[in-house]
């Protein structure tokens, strides 16, 4: 079965094309833009027309190229926090469902719950893990929210999604440039109240594994490599000890906006909004270490697009 599976979150529309053989993905073409579709919603409740914009344009190149792969027998488009708290959804789904419509008549982008977002993220990120290692926490950082998964070979136990992320985190308490030590203070108060509930809810300190999944955890990843460039094959299942994890969190914090685009990996779409990510971060590392004595992240590149392409098999 070839599938074809979406997912628009706050900060990126991202693009997994795939054949499906018992349950196996194998990759035909892997995609990401940033659109930053969430820009603004924390603060308004709704789309900006031209984060609309940006996303019509980048939906429409990866129909392009679903159309010149063959097309597909199926696919399905997921929208995740910003959408869920949009009071304009619907412009957002119309476009979607015009847009798609040459690949498949009809579909449109649907809004999954958290709870949905959590359970994809974690089909998706243990795949090529050791059973063994689990149970497995999983912590997928958005734009918008952060979702916590414990779980092992036999499925999920518990998740949460907090409504915190990068892009929400930037927008809310870090307008300057660098942030100054008080809005980091600050930062990192909101982003503790916001996992508070999380932690309440997921037993993290039943897990042998934290993997975390994500555009932030995989730049963290390729700065504490010191890679010149993003290399997806030399990030996937990496390992950074916490000591240098907490290392880079503080050093891209501290940084100014010039500093952390001049960085080889960075994309330029998460340049305005990774220190929001490495503050989140730094701030789970501590709680997860705390309560699992766990002391290290394991990253994946593989994630809730992979756990979306499944799900349609």
């Amino acid at each position: 079965m070839k599938v074809a599976a979406i997912d628009c979150g706050t900060n990126s529309i991202r693009l997994l094309v795939a054949d499906i053989v018992d349950g196996k993905l194998t990759d035909l073409a892997r995609e990401m833009t940033i659109v930053r579709l969430g820009q603004g919603v924390d603060a308004t409740g709704a789309f900006a027309s031209e984060a609309i914009e940006r996303t019509r344009l980048a939906l429409e190149k990866y129909v392009a190229q679903i159309l010149d792969l063959g097309g597909v027998d199926a696919v399905r488009m997921v929208a995740t926090s910003a959408t869920r708290d949009a009071s304009n959804r619907d412009v957002f789904f119309d476009m979607t469902r015009t847009v798609l419509a040459p690949i498949a008549e009809g579909a449109v982008a649907e809004v999954i719950t958290g709870d949905e977002e959590a359970r994809l993220s974690f089909a998706g990120a243990v795949g090529d893990l050791d059973p063994s290692a689990g149970p497995f926490l999983v912590v997928d950082l958005g734009g918008g929210s952060t979702e916590l998964v414990l779980g092992d070979a036999d499925g999920v136990r518990a998740a949460f999604s907090a409504d915190i992320g990068c892009v929400r985190l930037t927008e809310r308490c870090l307008p300057s440039d660098p942030p100054s030590a008080e809005e980091i203070s600050d930062a990192r108060s909101f982003v503790l109240d916001r996992l508070s509930p999380a932690f309440a809810a997921v037993p993290v300190a039943e897990a042998k594994t934290w993997v975390g999944v994500a555009g932030t955890m995989t730049t963290l990843s390729a700065i504490a490599q010191d890679l010149s460039a993003y290399d997806p094959d030399r990030i996937h299942l990496s390992s950074i000890g916490f000591e240098q994890l907490n290392d880079v969190c503080a050093r891209l914090v501290s940084m100014t906006r010039e500093e952390r685009a001049a960085l080889g990996p960075m994309h330029p779409g998460r340049v305005d909004v990774i220190g929001g990510g490495a503050i989140v971060t730094g701030v789970l590392a501590e709680e997860i270490g705390r309560a699992a004595g766990i002391s290290s992240l394991i990253v994946s590149e593989h994630d809730i697009l992979d756990g979306i392409a499944l799900s349609i098999a």
